[in-house]
């Protein structure tokens, strides 16, 4: 994403937070240096600005944020697209606003191991972590206090995911984990409401807007599809040749399921009741490959669900076009493998975190 073209121009005021006094993250604006050209009219000294058409509210066309210790395992924008949650193996989830000087505003901390997953709650004021400590948590961001301290899992907590969308409910979520269990968690509750054994590690998790569905990902190269009224598998997406690493549900109409996998291939898949295709899967991406680190790599669907996402090990965040399956961006910058890509709510903007401890925000 960044090129020698670009100037380099400081978007931070300071180094410390003082509400937390912990170390603060700190943004960049990267700008393509403007084309100017003098006015026609000679008697005249306006300098007409010419360059590529701005399409977001962002400070800059790109923008890079710094801050954390440790690799960025997970990155999200709130629902509102307002602000940015940003996980990491520093096992600090840092809070960042999306817009004026990206300012990072808040530090999570409690996690005892790496954030491998975050996700933001419906209502955009909670989070929901998932950490290799083998717990996860729920937070309320404003006040920056943990909610509830979930264990129960006997391994590394791989994702977490909100239940019940749709309806707004802050409370339910779920969690898998390498002990092979998925968990529904009631942040009232003091115990799970629901445990389900895969038998196999699993790698990832995600739901139906409407909680009634569930898909987790894991070591035996399938999306297992399980229904939360019966609390049981009831099918199977197959089609990978590696473990599943991670998932995406289409945020719109919820037709959609994006994977990604250790096969290098993204595929999505047709959750329609009624789908024509056998196997469900109705297309395969290819040009994101992974690496010998076998990374959690997460992929993301655009607001309107015209493109899909996936970081990739050859340090570039790859996106497609849904219908067409072209690559329509190839986007780079980062200087390590690109863990997660999420997409901005409401305006065409993407975001990218990456090994190289760093994240992008950057205009499409």
């Amino acid at each position: 994403m960044a090129d020698h073209k670009r100037k380099v121009s400081s978007a931070s005021s300071s180094d410390e937070n003082p509400a937390t006094g912990y170390a603060q993250g700190t943004a960049v604006a990267l700008m393509k240096r403007p084309k100017t050209s003098e006015a026609p009219d000679s008697d005249s000294t306006a300098l007409v600005q010419a360059g590529p058409k701005r399409t977001s509210g962002l400070q800059a066309p790109i923008m890079h944020l710094t801050g954390h210790s440790g690799e960025v395992t997970s990155c999200r924008f709130s629902g509102d697209g307002e602000r940015i949650a940003s996980g990491s193996a520093d096992k600090q989830v840092f809070l960042w606003s999306t817009y004026g000087d990206c300012a990072n505003y808040g530090v999570l901390q409690g996690h005892k191991g790496g954030i491998l997953e975050v996700q933001w709650m419906p209502g955009n004021e909670k989070l929901i972590t998932a950490s290799a400590d083998h717990t996860a948590a729920i937070w309320d961001t404003v006040t920056g206090e943990r909610l509830k301290r979930c264990r129960y899992h006997t391994a590394a907590v791989n994702s977490c995911c909100p239940l019940n969308e749709g309806t707004g409910d802050t409370s339910t979520f779920a969690s898998a984990s390498d002990d092979g269990r998925l968990i529904v968690w009631d942040a009232r509750a003091r115990h799970p409401a629901a445990v389900m054994d895969h038998r196999l590690p699993l790698t990832s998790v995600a739901a139906s807007a409407c909680g009634t569905t569930v898909y987790s990902g894991s070591l035996d190269n399938a999306v297992t599809i399980w229904d939360m009224r019966t609390r049981s598998a009831v099918d199977s997406l197959r089609g990978h040749s590696g473990t599943v690493m991670g998932l995406s549900v289409s945020p719109r109409t919820g037709n959609y399921l994006a994977s990604t996998s250790l096969d290098n291939t993204v595929r999505l898949w047709d959750l329609r009741p009624y789908s024509k295709l056998l196997n469900r899967c109705e297309r395969v991406f290819t040009g994101a490959p992974h690496g010998f680190e076998m990374n959690l790599i997460r992929p993301a669907f655009d607001k309107d669900e015209m493109m899909v996402a996936s970081g990739s090990a050859d340090r570039t965040l790859t996106i497609w076009g849904l219908r067409s399956g072209e690559i329509r961006y190839k986007l780079p910058g980062h200087k390590g493998c690109v863990t997660q890509a999420d997409f901005h709510p409401r305006e065409p903007v993407v975001l990218s975190g990456s090994v190289d401890r760093s994240m992008f925000v950057g205009e499409l």
